[in-house]
């Protein structure tokens, strides 16, 4: 049963330096996708280059999924990392204003704002993000995942969760896990 306060879109925030904000973005969509409302996840830092567990679910579960990244930030030039950023950000801008979504998740967003080893500021400018996000059509939620969210984007959200890593296999130098990490 819907209200007025339901109806308001919100901005959720999931960041901290443990294992699951994407995943649980994920399960948020996979709620929306069930009570019929239109999905899109864009993801900032994952490239196209590759395919992705919750690209393959999302999908067939009718979600708008893309990969907008170079990947890694060692994986790829500063300059190849900062057009396919400065692509993403255009991409994502186009989805927030477009009015086609209900729920839009701006995967790994959080991490490529929080870039401190080659400029991006110029490019995906935090007051513009912020701005976009604040002037977003009045229902659309807005989810964004990823580290080291910045204070700002923290301090405009309705929601921001914190997940934190107790133990972690990736310390006793296991590398990412089929079908867990990706």
């Amino acid at each position: 049963m819907q209200n007025k306060d339901t109806e308001k879109g919100r901005i959720i925030i999931y960041t901290g330096n443990g294992k699951g904000k994407t995943t649980a973005a994920v399960g948020t969509a996979v709620r929306a996708l069930g009570r019929g409302m239109k999905v899109a996840m864009l993801q900032f830092i994952k490239s196209p280059e590759r395919s992705y567990g919750e690209q393959l679910s999302l999908e067939k579960l009718g979600a708008v999924v893309q990969q907008l990244g170079a990947g890694f930030t060692w994986t790829k030039t500063p300059e190849e990392h900062r057009t396919a950023l400065e692509s993403a950000w255009k991409t994502a801008k186009e989805c927030i204003e477009g009015g086609e979504y209900d729920l839009i998740i701006l995967d790994e967003l959080n991490n490529a704002l929080a870039i401190d080893s080659f400029p991006i500021h110029d490019i995906l400018p935090l007051n513009e993000v912020i701005e976009v996000l604040l002037n977003r059509p009045a229902s659309l939620h807005v989810l964004i995942t990823g580290r080291d969210a910045k204070d700002e984007i923290k301090a405009i959200a309705d929601l921001v969760s914190v997940i934190e890593a107790e133990k972690h296999y990736y310390d006793e130098g296991v590398n990412a896990i089929y079908g867990i990490e990706y």
